[in-house]
Protein backbone atom coordinates (compact mmCIF):
# COMPACT_ATOMS: atom_id res chain seq x y z
CA UNK A 1 0.00 0.00 0.00
CA UNK A 2 1.27 3.44 -0.86
CA UNK A 3 0.30 6.94 0.15
CA UNK A 4 -0.10 9.79 -2.29
CA UNK A 5 0.64 13.14 -0.67
CA UNK A 6 0.76 16.03 -3.15
CA UNK A 7 2.75 18.28 -0.79
CA UNK A 8 6.35 17.81 0.32
CA UNK A 9 7.24 17.98 4.07
CA UNK A 10 8.63 21.49 3.46
CA UNK A 11 5.37 22.67 1.87
CA UNK A 12 3.34 21.07 4.68
CA UNK A 13 5.44 22.91 7.27
CA UNK A 14 4.96 26.19 5.43
CA UNK A 15 1.19 25.68 5.39
CA UNK A 16 1.14 24.81 9.12
CA UNK A 17 3.19 27.92 9.92
CA UNK A 18 0.70 30.13 8.09
CA UNK A 19 -2.30 28.81 10.03
CA UNK A 20 -0.39 28.71 13.32
CA UNK A 21 -0.39 24.94 13.92
CA UNK A 22 2.63 22.94 15.04
CA UNK A 23 1.64 19.66 13.42
CA UNK A 24 -1.03 17.99 11.31
CA UNK A 25 -2.15 16.09 14.43
CA UNK A 26 -3.01 19.45 16.02
CA UNK A 27 -5.66 19.95 13.32
CA UNK A 28 -7.55 17.01 14.86
CA UNK A 29 -7.38 18.39 18.39
CA UNK A 30 -11.18 18.49 18.78
CA UNK A 31 -11.55 14.80 17.90
CA UNK A 32 -11.74 12.52 20.98
CA UNK A 33 -8.46 10.67 21.45
CA UNK A 34 -10.19 7.28 21.51
CA UNK A 35 -11.46 7.94 17.98
CA UNK A 36 -8.01 8.50 16.51
CA UNK A 37 -6.09 5.63 14.90
CA UNK A 38 -2.42 6.25 14.21
CA UNK A 39 -2.08 3.23 11.95
CA UNK A 40 -3.64 -0.17 11.27
CA UNK A 41 -0.66 -2.03 12.74
CA UNK A 42 0.03 -3.95 9.53
CA UNK A 43 3.41 -5.64 9.01
CA UNK A 44 5.63 -4.10 6.34
CA UNK A 45 5.93 -5.76 2.95
CA UNK A 46 2.42 -7.20 2.72
CA UNK A 47 0.92 -7.64 -0.75
CA UNK A 48 -2.33 -5.92 -1.73
CA UNK A 49 -4.17 -9.25 -1.45
CA UNK A 50 -2.81 -9.85 2.05
CA UNK A 51 -3.65 -6.31 3.14
CA UNK A 52 -7.20 -6.67 1.84
CA UNK A 53 -7.64 -9.88 3.79
CA UNK A 54 -6.27 -8.33 7.00
CA UNK A 55 -8.45 -5.22 6.73
CA UNK A 56 -11.54 -7.32 5.92
CA UNK A 57 -10.91 -9.34 9.08
CA UNK A 58 -10.78 -6.09 11.08
CA UNK A 59 -14.06 -4.92 9.53
CA UNK A 60 -15.76 -8.16 10.52
CA UNK A 61 -15.37 -7.13 14.16
CA UNK A 62 -18.06 -4.48 13.58
CA UNK A 63 -21.51 -5.38 14.86
CA UNK A 64 -24.19 -5.22 12.17
CA UNK A 65 -27.65 -5.39 13.75
CA UNK A 66 -30.31 -7.34 11.88
CA UNK A 67 -33.05 -5.25 13.48
CA UNK A 68 -32.71 -1.50 13.97
CA UNK A 69 -35.08 0.42 16.27
CA UNK A 70 -33.04 3.61 16.40
CA UNK A 71 -33.18 6.74 14.25
CA UNK A 72 -32.37 10.17 15.71
CA UNK A 73 -31.31 11.64 12.37
CA UNK A 74 -30.21 8.60 10.33
CA UNK A 75 -32.71 5.98 9.20
CA UNK A 76 -32.62 2.49 7.72
CA UNK A 77 -35.10 2.38 4.85
CA UNK A 78 -35.59 -0.05 1.97
CA UNK A 79 -33.42 0.88 -1.01
CA UNK A 80 -34.53 -0.51 -4.41
CA UNK A 81 -31.68 -2.35 -6.19
CA UNK A 82 -31.96 -0.01 -9.17
CA UNK A 83 -30.53 2.85 -7.05
CA UNK A 84 -27.07 1.32 -6.70
CA UNK A 85 -27.22 -0.31 -10.13
CA UNK A 86 -27.74 2.99 -11.95
CA UNK A 87 -25.63 5.24 -9.70
CA UNK A 88 -22.60 2.91 -9.85
CA UNK A 89 -22.28 3.08 -13.65
CA UNK A 90 -18.79 4.22 -14.66
CA UNK A 91 -19.91 7.24 -16.64
CA UNK A 92 -21.91 8.54 -13.68
CA UNK A 93 -19.92 7.66 -10.57
CA UNK A 94 -16.92 9.76 -11.67
CA UNK A 95 -18.87 12.80 -12.88
CA UNK A 96 -18.37 15.62 -10.40
CA UNK A 97 -17.65 19.18 -11.53
CA UNK A 98 -19.95 20.12 -14.46
CA UNK A 99 -18.48 23.55 -15.23
CA UNK A 100 -18.20 22.76 -18.95
CA UNK A 101 -21.83 22.25 -19.90
CA UNK A 102 -21.00 20.96 -23.39
CA UNK A 103 -19.42 17.81 -21.93
CA UNK A 104 -21.48 17.50 -18.73
CA UNK A 105 -25.07 17.20 -19.95
CA UNK A 106 -25.65 13.84 -18.24
CA UNK A 107 -24.72 14.89 -14.71
CA UNK A 108 -26.32 18.32 -15.19
CA UNK A 109 -29.62 16.70 -16.19
CA UNK A 110 -29.46 14.31 -13.22
CA UNK A 111 -29.03 17.28 -10.85
CA UNK A 112 -31.83 19.19 -12.56
CA UNK A 113 -34.18 16.20 -12.14
CA UNK A 114 -33.13 15.89 -8.47
CA UNK A 115 -33.84 19.60 -7.90
CA UNK A 116 -37.25 19.24 -9.56
CA UNK A 117 -38.23 16.32 -7.33
CA UNK A 118 -37.08 18.15 -4.17
CA UNK A 119 -39.29 21.07 -5.22
CA UNK A 120 -42.24 18.70 -5.72
CA UNK A 121 -41.58 17.10 -2.33
CA UNK A 122 -41.34 20.42 -0.46
CA UNK A 123 -43.72 22.52 -2.53
CA UNK A 124 -41.04 25.20 -2.89
CA UNK A 125 -40.18 27.14 -6.06
CA UNK A 126 -36.47 26.36 -6.39
CA UNK A 127 -33.88 23.94 -5.03
CA UNK A 128 -30.09 23.91 -5.18
CA UNK A 129 -27.90 20.96 -6.17
CA UNK A 130 -27.51 19.87 -2.52
CA UNK A 131 -25.02 20.70 0.23
CA UNK A 132 -22.99 18.49 2.56
CA UNK A 133 -25.67 17.27 5.00
CA UNK A 134 -28.85 18.31 6.78
CA UNK A 135 -27.00 20.17 9.53
CA UNK A 136 -25.03 22.20 6.98
CA UNK A 137 -28.26 22.98 5.12
CA UNK A 138 -29.84 24.39 8.29
CA UNK A 139 -26.74 26.49 9.01
CA UNK A 140 -26.62 27.82 5.45
CA UNK A 141 -30.30 28.76 5.72
CA UNK A 142 -29.43 31.15 8.57
CA UNK A 143 -26.92 32.89 6.29
CA UNK A 144 -29.64 33.19 3.64
CA UNK A 145 -31.93 35.03 6.05
CA UNK A 146 -29.42 37.27 7.79
CA UNK A 147 -28.91 40.89 6.69
CA UNK A 148 -27.73 44.17 8.24
CA UNK A 149 -30.92 44.77 10.20
CA UNK A 150 -31.75 41.17 11.04
CA UNK A 151 -28.76 39.73 12.87
CA UNK A 152 -30.27 37.34 15.42
CA UNK A 153 -31.23 33.75 14.56
CA UNK A 154 -33.53 31.48 16.56
CA UNK A 155 -33.61 27.70 16.68
CA UNK A 156 -35.96 25.42 18.57
CA UNK A 157 -34.60 23.24 21.37
CA UNK A 158 -36.51 20.35 19.75
CA UNK A 159 -34.23 20.37 16.71
CA UNK A 160 -31.72 17.50 16.46
CA UNK A 161 -28.79 18.32 18.82
CA UNK A 162 -26.07 17.85 16.17
CA UNK A 163 -27.90 20.32 13.91
CA UNK A 164 -28.06 22.89 16.73
CA UNK A 165 -24.30 22.50 17.32
CA UNK A 166 -23.52 22.95 13.61
CA UNK A 167 -25.70 26.08 13.40
CA UNK A 168 -23.93 27.45 16.50
CA UNK A 169 -20.57 26.97 14.80
CA UNK A 170 -21.69 28.79 11.65
CA UNK A 171 -23.23 31.62 13.67
CA UNK A 172 -20.02 32.02 15.68
CA UNK A 173 -18.07 32.43 12.44
CA UNK A 174 -20.45 35.06 11.04
CA UNK A 175 -21.02 37.04 14.26
CA UNK A 176 -24.67 36.03 14.28
CA UNK A 177 -26.32 35.69 17.67
CA UNK A 178 -28.13 32.37 18.02
CA UNK A 179 -30.97 32.01 20.52
CA UNK A 180 -32.38 28.59 21.45
CA UNK A 181 -36.16 28.66 21.92
CA UNK A 182 -37.16 26.43 24.87
CA UNK A 183 -39.31 23.33 24.59
CA UNK A 184 -42.50 22.57 26.49
CA UNK A 185 -43.83 19.02 26.70
CA UNK A 186 -41.60 17.89 23.84
CA UNK A 187 -42.57 20.68 21.45
CA UNK A 188 -41.45 24.23 20.77
CA UNK A 189 -42.85 26.70 23.29
CA UNK A 190 -44.65 29.04 20.89
CA UNK A 191 -45.64 31.45 23.65
CA UNK A 192 -41.98 31.85 24.61
CA UNK A 193 -41.07 32.23 20.93
CA UNK A 194 -43.52 35.08 20.47
CA UNK A 195 -42.12 36.88 23.50
CA UNK A 196 -38.50 36.37 22.42
CA UNK A 197 -38.71 37.58 18.83
CA UNK A 198 -37.53 41.14 18.29
CA UNK A 199 -37.08 43.54 15.39
CA UNK A 200 -33.59 42.13 14.80
CA UNK A 201 -34.84 38.55 14.29
CA UNK A 202 -33.56 37.00 11.07
CA UNK A 203 -35.18 33.58 11.16
CA UNK A 204 -36.44 30.63 13.15
CA UNK A 205 -35.35 27.04 12.45
CA UNK A 206 -38.02 24.49 13.33
CA UNK A 207 -37.88 20.72 12.75
CA UNK A 208 -40.91 18.78 11.53
CA UNK A 209 -41.29 16.09 12.87
CA UNK A 210 -39.00 17.20 15.67
CA UNK A 211 -36.14 15.34 17.35
CA UNK A 212 -38.59 13.50 19.63
CA UNK A 213 -40.70 12.41 16.66
CA UNK A 214 -43.56 14.80 17.49
CA UNK A 215 -45.44 16.91 14.96
CA UNK A 216 -44.99 20.62 15.71
CA UNK A 217 -47.62 23.29 15.13
CA UNK A 218 -45.51 24.56 12.24
CA UNK A 219 -48.31 26.63 10.74
CA UNK A 220 -48.72 28.75 13.87
CA UNK A 221 -44.95 29.01 14.32
CA UNK A 222 -44.65 30.37 10.78
CA UNK A 223 -47.33 32.98 11.43
CA UNK A 224 -45.56 34.15 14.62
CA UNK A 225 -42.22 34.41 12.82
CA UNK A 226 -43.60 36.29 9.83
CA UNK A 227 -45.50 38.70 12.10
CA UNK A 228 -42.12 39.62 13.61
CA UNK A 229 -40.68 40.31 10.14
CA UNK A 230 -38.40 37.25 10.15
CA UNK A 231 -38.03 34.25 7.84
CA UNK A 232 -39.30 30.76 8.60
CA UNK A 233 -36.91 27.85 8.01
CA UNK A 234 -38.46 24.39 8.25
CA UNK A 235 -36.23 21.31 8.54
CA UNK A 236 -38.15 18.24 7.38
CA UNK A 237 -37.82 14.48 7.06
CA UNK A 238 -38.17 13.81 3.31
CA UNK A 239 -40.04 10.52 3.86
CA UNK A 240 -42.53 12.20 6.21
CA UNK A 241 -43.11 14.81 3.49
CA UNK A 242 -44.97 12.12 1.54
CA UNK A 243 -47.73 12.25 4.18
CA UNK A 244 -47.65 15.61 5.94
CA UNK A 245 -48.22 19.11 4.62
CA UNK A 246 -45.40 20.48 2.51
CA UNK A 247 -43.09 23.16 3.95
CA UNK A 248 -44.70 25.56 1.47
CA UNK A 249 -48.15 24.79 2.92
CA UNK A 250 -46.74 25.54 6.38
CA UNK A 251 -45.59 28.93 5.09
CA UNK A 252 -41.85 28.22 5.09
CA UNK A 253 -39.48 30.57 3.29
CA UNK A 254 -36.73 27.95 3.21
CA UNK A 255 -37.03 24.15 3.47
CA UNK A 256 -34.02 22.09 4.48
CA UNK A 257 -33.27 18.56 5.62
CA UNK A 258 -31.02 15.54 5.32
CA UNK A 259 -31.49 13.45 2.19
CA UNK A 260 -30.09 10.27 3.78
CA UNK A 261 -33.52 8.53 3.91
CA UNK A 262 -33.75 8.95 0.12
CA UNK A 263 -31.83 5.86 -0.94
CA UNK A 264 -28.62 6.24 1.06
CA UNK A 265 -27.24 3.56 3.40
CA UNK A 266 -26.55 4.44 7.04
CA UNK A 267 -22.87 3.95 6.11
CA UNK A 268 -21.42 4.70 9.57
CA UNK A 269 -22.71 8.27 9.35
CA UNK A 270 -21.97 9.35 5.81
CA UNK A 271 -21.56 10.62 3.23
CA UNK A 272 -25.10 12.03 3.18
CA UNK A 273 -26.53 15.11 1.49
CA UNK A 274 -28.36 18.20 2.61
CA UNK A 275 -31.26 19.41 0.50
CA UNK A 276 -32.31 23.05 0.34
CA UNK A 277 -35.33 24.60 -1.32
CA UNK A 278 -36.75 28.11 -1.14
CA UNK A 279 -39.46 30.45 -2.33
CA UNK A 280 -38.91 32.47 -5.48
CA UNK A 281 -38.21 35.55 -3.35
CA UNK A 282 -35.32 33.74 -1.61
CA UNK A 283 -33.93 32.19 -4.79
CA UNK A 284 -30.95 34.54 -5.17
CA UNK A 285 -29.77 33.73 -1.65
CA UNK A 286 -29.46 29.96 -2.14
CA UNK A 287 -25.85 28.77 -1.68
CA UNK A 288 -24.03 26.26 -3.85
CA UNK A 289 -25.07 25.24 -7.31
CA UNK A 290 -28.35 25.49 -9.16
CA UNK A 291 -28.82 23.74 -12.48
CA UNK A 292 -31.20 25.28 -14.98
CA UNK A 293 -32.84 24.03 -18.18
CA UNK A 294 -32.34 25.98 -21.39
CA UNK A 295 -32.17 25.57 -25.21
CA UNK A 296 -29.24 25.79 -27.61
CA UNK A 297 -29.19 27.72 -30.88
CA UNK A 298 -30.86 24.79 -32.63
CA UNK A 299 -33.68 24.59 -30.10
CA UNK A 300 -32.44 21.46 -28.34
CA UNK A 301 -33.00 21.14 -24.59
CA UNK A 302 -29.82 21.63 -22.57
CA UNK A 303 -28.71 22.09 -18.95
CA UNK A 304 -26.32 24.62 -17.42
CA UNK A 305 -25.18 25.92 -14.05
CA UNK A 306 -27.10 29.10 -13.29
CA UNK A 307 -27.79 31.71 -10.62
CA UNK A 308 -24.59 30.90 -8.74
CA UNK A 309 -22.87 33.78 -6.99
CA UNK A 310 -19.48 34.31 -8.63
CA UNK A 311 -17.95 35.07 -5.23
CA UNK A 312 -18.45 31.45 -4.15
CA UNK A 313 -15.78 30.40 -6.60
CA UNK A 314 -13.21 33.18 -7.06
CA UNK A 315 -13.83 35.98 -4.54
CA UNK A 316 -14.39 33.95 -1.41
CA UNK A 317 -13.62 36.74 1.03
CA UNK A 318 -16.75 38.53 -0.24
CA UNK A 319 -18.96 35.44 -0.42
CA UNK A 320 -21.93 34.81 1.88
CA UNK A 321 -21.28 31.09 1.42
CA UNK A 322 -18.14 29.21 0.49
CA UNK A 323 -19.98 26.12 -0.71
CA UNK A 324 -19.28 25.89 -4.43
CA UNK A 325 -19.30 22.10 -4.40
CA UNK A 326 -22.16 19.69 -3.77
CA UNK A 327 -22.93 16.04 -2.97
CA UNK A 328 -23.50 15.22 -6.64
CA UNK A 329 -23.30 11.43 -6.38
CA UNK A 330 -25.49 11.28 -3.26
CA UNK A 331 -27.99 13.65 -4.86
CA UNK A 332 -28.01 11.46 -7.97
CA UNK A 333 -28.76 8.40 -5.82
CA UNK A 334 -31.57 10.33 -4.10
CA UNK A 335 -32.97 11.25 -7.51
CA UNK A 336 -32.91 7.63 -8.68
CA UNK A 337 -34.58 6.56 -5.41
CA UNK A 338 -37.41 9.10 -5.76
CA UNK A 339 -37.89 8.12 -9.41
CA UNK A 340 -38.01 4.41 -8.57
CA UNK A 341 -40.33 4.79 -5.58
CA UNK A 342 -42.61 7.37 -7.12
CA UNK A 343 -45.26 9.29 -5.21
CA UNK A 344 -47.19 6.13 -4.30
CA UNK A 345 -44.09 4.20 -3.16
CA UNK A 346 -42.85 7.00 -0.93
CA UNK A 347 -46.29 7.42 0.60
CA UNK A 348 -46.40 3.68 1.29
CA UNK A 349 -42.95 3.77 2.96
CA UNK A 350 -44.08 6.68 5.13
CA UNK A 351 -47.41 5.05 6.02
CA UNK A 352 -45.78 1.73 6.98
CA UNK A 353 -43.12 3.47 9.06
CA UNK A 354 -45.72 5.49 10.96
CA UNK A 355 -48.17 2.63 11.52
CA UNK A 356 -45.43 0.25 12.74
CA UNK A 357 -44.07 2.90 15.12
CA UNK A 358 -47.55 3.35 16.60
CA UNK A 359 -47.89 -0.44 16.87
CA UNK A 360 -44.64 -0.68 18.85
CA UNK A 361 -45.59 2.21 21.12
CA UNK A 362 -48.94 0.56 21.99
CA UNK A 363 -47.29 -2.84 22.51
CA UNK A 364 -44.73 -1.35 24.90
CA UNK A 365 -47.42 0.36 26.92
CA UNK A 366 -49.60 -2.75 27.05
CA UNK A 367 -46.91 -5.37 27.71
CA UNK A 368 -44.29 -3.34 29.62
CA UNK A 369 -46.23 -0.45 31.06
CA UNK A 370 -43.89 1.98 29.29
CA UNK A 371 -45.90 5.10 28.54
CA UNK A 372 -45.14 7.81 26.02
CA UNK A 373 -43.23 10.67 27.61
CA UNK A 374 -44.90 13.22 25.32
CA UNK A 375 -48.52 13.21 24.20
CA UNK A 376 -49.71 14.09 20.72
CA UNK A 377 -49.18 13.11 17.11
CA UNK A 378 -45.90 11.52 16.10
CA UNK A 379 -44.50 10.14 12.85
CA UNK A 380 -42.15 7.15 13.20
CA UNK A 381 -40.23 8.10 16.36
CA UNK A 382 -41.38 8.37 19.97
CA UNK A 383 -39.99 8.59 23.51
CA UNK A 384 -40.96 6.14 26.26
CA UNK A 385 -40.53 7.00 29.92
CA UNK A 386 -37.86 4.65 31.31
CA UNK A 387 -35.42 5.18 34.16
CA UNK A 388 -31.69 5.00 33.38
CA UNK A 389 -31.10 1.66 35.11
CA UNK A 390 -33.95 -0.05 33.24
CA UNK A 391 -32.93 1.60 29.96
CA UNK A 392 -29.37 0.24 30.17
CA UNK A 393 -30.64 -3.22 31.03
CA UNK A 394 -33.13 -3.14 28.15
CA UNK A 395 -30.64 -1.96 25.52
CA UNK A 396 -28.08 -4.56 26.61
CA UNK A 397 -30.62 -7.37 26.32
CA UNK A 398 -31.71 -6.24 22.85
CA UNK A 399 -28.12 -5.90 21.68
CA UNK A 400 -27.37 -9.44 22.85
CA UNK A 401 -30.19 -10.61 20.56
CA UNK A 402 -29.07 -8.67 17.48
CA UNK A 403 -31.39 -5.69 17.95
CA UNK A 404 -30.25 -2.08 18.12
CA UNK A 405 -32.59 -0.48 20.65
CA UNK A 406 -33.64 3.09 21.19
CA UNK A 407 -31.39 6.03 21.98
CA UNK A 408 -31.07 7.24 25.57
CA UNK A 409 -32.42 10.77 25.88
CA UNK A 410 -33.40 12.85 28.87
CA UNK A 411 -36.20 11.06 30.68
CA UNK A 412 -36.37 7.91 28.56
CA UNK A 413 -35.58 6.14 25.31
CA UNK A 414 -36.10 7.47 21.78
CA UNK A 415 -37.36 4.69 19.49
CA UNK A 416 -37.73 4.59 15.72
CA UNK A 417 -39.44 2.15 13.33
CA UNK A 418 -39.25 2.16 9.54
CA UNK A 419 -40.91 0.03 6.88
CA UNK A 420 -38.06 -2.52 6.83
CA UNK A 421 -38.86 -3.78 10.36
CA UNK A 422 -41.46 -6.56 10.35
CA UNK A 423 -44.23 -7.01 12.90
CA UNK A 424 -42.56 -10.28 13.97
CA UNK A 425 -39.36 -8.37 14.78
CA UNK A 426 -41.31 -5.83 16.83
CA UNK A 427 -43.09 -8.60 18.75
CA UNK A 428 -39.74 -10.32 19.38
CA UNK A 429 -38.22 -7.10 20.72
CA UNK A 430 -41.16 -6.55 23.09
CA UNK A 431 -40.96 -10.17 24.27
CA UNK A 432 -37.24 -9.79 25.06
CA UNK A 433 -37.90 -6.56 26.96
CA UNK A 434 -40.77 -8.14 28.87
CA UNK A 435 -38.53 -10.99 29.98
CA UNK A 436 -35.67 -8.83 31.26
CA UNK A 437 -37.55 -5.73 32.46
Amino acid sequence: MGTYVPNSPAVQKEMLDVIGAKSIDELYGNVPKKMLVKNLDLPAGMSELEVRGAVTAMAEKNTVFKTCLRGAGAYRHFIPSVVKSVSSREELVTAYTPYQAEISQGILQSIFEYQTMICELTGMAVSNASVYDGATAAAEAVTMCRDRRHTKAYISATVQPSVIETVKTYCFGSDTELVVVPAKDGRTDLKALKEMLGADAACLILQQPNYYGLMEDAGQAGEIVHAAGAKFVLSVNPIACALMKTPAEYGADVAVGDGQPLGLDLAFGGPYLGFMAATKEMMRHLPGRIVGQTHDVDGNVGYVLTLTAREQHIRREKASSNICSNQALCAFMAGVYMSAMGEEGMRQAATLSMSKAHYLAKAMEKELGWKLKYKGEFFHEFVTEVDDKTAKKALKALEKNGILGGLSVEGGLLWCVTEVVSRAELDRAVAILKEVC
